[in-house]
């Protein structure tokens, strides 16, 4: 639900003062995160010290200085690391997508790295034998077909045949933990590119995923969860530098677009570039961004563009947060069967095909062959994703449960005390958030608790815990009062949209609201 105010610019000089009042402003410095490997190694070091250790990982597993935890703990004198275990792309991430991966023993530190991409995608008993707990740290990119979180299911099924405990060291989804979208897997076509009953965007971490999975395994899991995470950041909001979790994922945009342009296996309709574009032969680049753009999905534009024989689009994802990757993926591969002449690949009762192990289901290519909009596709399968999400509920971990937050021209800013909704249903914000880095002379009598604020030829004047405020001596009234929190002075949204003239776009789901100054 949205909520625009656009209102004069009359009062802006408010907010402009309160930097010199309290000089301790909101900052735009990334907030403190500790993964979980970190929190592991300060405060629950005591769940591995004098255990033998195998290590799930690859070129993801660091720190948030970029320091390898194979090192770390292979440098450690209370711990052993006894055995290393990579998974799809191997322990350094480079093998292509799909290639076998062999096991071997490590050059330096003379242990087995043990491939759960090729002989075997789940350890043996022969595997886990030299090991006391299982460590798993690998960083996901959020979707269903991603292949870490299937390892991460299979070392659960493993650990508890072979009674072996699971520790998994918590990570962000690059994707943040409010997206939750598409058709959820159905269990006819669970396979290695979906492992459990999941939409295409889950939403959850991988700890998240661990409770999740282990619903149905009776593993003996420990979660060690990340510090100052919260489930409605971005992953630029974390502060934490993103490792290439793939070849074909070197960067964050890539992540952002791997669901929005891959969905479409064996139809004609391809992503290239990385998971940039995506499009298909004989189609109208021009046709099919205009009904993209015509969709108005959020975050995203759609710039057409010739590949060869191919016409396509350009994802230019403008704002992460608000882009469902799944949703415009739904939507792109609707659109492309509407104008081109593309066919739906079919499974047998002897094999299921990579198309329906992608979506899930058959429904969905029966969906495109009727022709159904994307609106319509989406009323179809959002009954049982509606389930998901009630079910889901049960397993996410409730420290990350999302913080109120305010992005003021694309910057989120950071204040203390927090933003909160009142009594009156109302989300105050620190007025000083919002006019950092303005300038304004400001006079303030403690006593009163009156502030005047000078700038060029206006003076304004208001009270804390009074509804009255003076411009240039004339008298108006606001609907609330400004209050005092923890030494801040706080004011509804509404209040600062309609005397600083801005725009604000409040996302009940994100609990954000967006602040615009024209």
């Amino acid at each position: 639900m949205r909520r625009i105010f656009c209102v004069p610019v009359l009062l802006l000089l408010i907010v402009i003062a309160f930097v010199a009042i309290f000089p301790a402003a909101v900052c735009k410095a990334k907030p403190a995160l500790k993964l979980g490997n970190e929190v592991l190694l300060e405060s629950q070091r005591h769940l591995i010290t004098g255990k033998r250790v195998g290590l799930v990982t690859n070129q993801t597993g660091v720190d948030s200085r970029k320091r390898s935890l194979i090192d770390i703990i292979a440098a450690a004198p209370d711990v052993q690391l006894a055995a290393l275990y990579a998974p799809e792309h191997g322990i350094d991430g480079i093998a292509r997508a799909g290639a076998w991966v062999e096991s071997y023993i490590h050059p330096e530190l003379r242990i087995p790295v043990y491939s759960l991409y090729g002989a075997t995608r789940m350890p043996t008993q022969a595997m886990l034998k030299e090991i006391d707990v299982l460590l798993f740290d690998i960083q996901d990119i959020g979707a269903r077909t991603y292949t870490y979180m299937s390892t991460l299911q299979y070392c659960l099924v493993a650990a508890q045949k072979y009674n072996k405990p699971v520790i998994v060291l918590d990570r962000p989804n690059p994707l943040g933990g409010m997206i939750v979208e598409g058709p959820v897997l159905e269990d006819r076509y669970k396979s290695f590119v979906g492992v459990d009953n999941l939409p295409m965007a889950h939403g959850m971490t991988a700890g998240e995923l661990a409770r999740f999975f282990n619903r149905n395994i009776g593993a003996s899991l420990t979660v060690v969860p990340m510090e100052g995470y919260r489930r409605n950041m971005t992953f630029e909001e974390t502060g934490l530098p993103f490792v290439q979790t793939s070849p074909n994922v070197p960067n964050l945009i890539n992540a952002y677009g791997y669901m929005a342009t891959g969905l479409g296996e064996g139809t004609g309709v391809f992503q290239a570039d990385q998971f940039r574009w995506i499009g298909g032969r004989g189609l109208s680049a021009n046709c099919f961004a205009e009904l993209l753009n015509g969709a108005d999905l959020p975050g995203v534009r759609f710039v057409p563009e010739v590949r060869g024989t191919a016409g396509g689009v350009r994802l230019d994802i403008y704002d992460p947060y608000r882009f469902n990757p799944a949703r415009s993926g739904i939507y792109a591969l609707a659109y492309a069967f509407q104008l081109g002449d593309f066919q739906v690949p079919k499974s047998t009762p002897d094999n299921i095909i990579m198309f329906d192990k992608v979506m899930g289901t058959s429904k969905f290519g029966l969906w495109l062959e009727e022709g159904l909009t994307p609106q319509q596709i989406e009323a179809r399968y959002y009954p049982e994703l509606r389930r998901f999400k009630q079910e889901r509920e049960r397993y996410l971990l409730p420290q990350y449960a999302p913080r109120l937050s305010v992005v003021v021209d694309g910057v989120t800013l950071v204040s203390d005390p927090d933003p909160f909704i009142d009594r009156q249903n109302r989300l105050m914000i620190p007025l000083r958030a919002v006019a950092e880095g303005l300038g304004a002379q400001v006079h303030w009598e403690g006593q009163t608790r009156l502030i005047t604020i000078h700038r060029d030829r206006n003076t304004l004047r208001l009270t804390v815990d009074s509804p009255v405020i003076s411009v240039n001596g004339v008298e108006h009234y606001m609907d609330t009062v400004p209050q005092i929190t923890n030494n801040r002075t706080m004011v509804p949204l509404r209040f600062a949209a309609e005397y600083l003239g801005a725009v604000v776009d409040w996302n009940d789901t994100m609990r954000r609201a967006v602040v615009t100054n024209p």
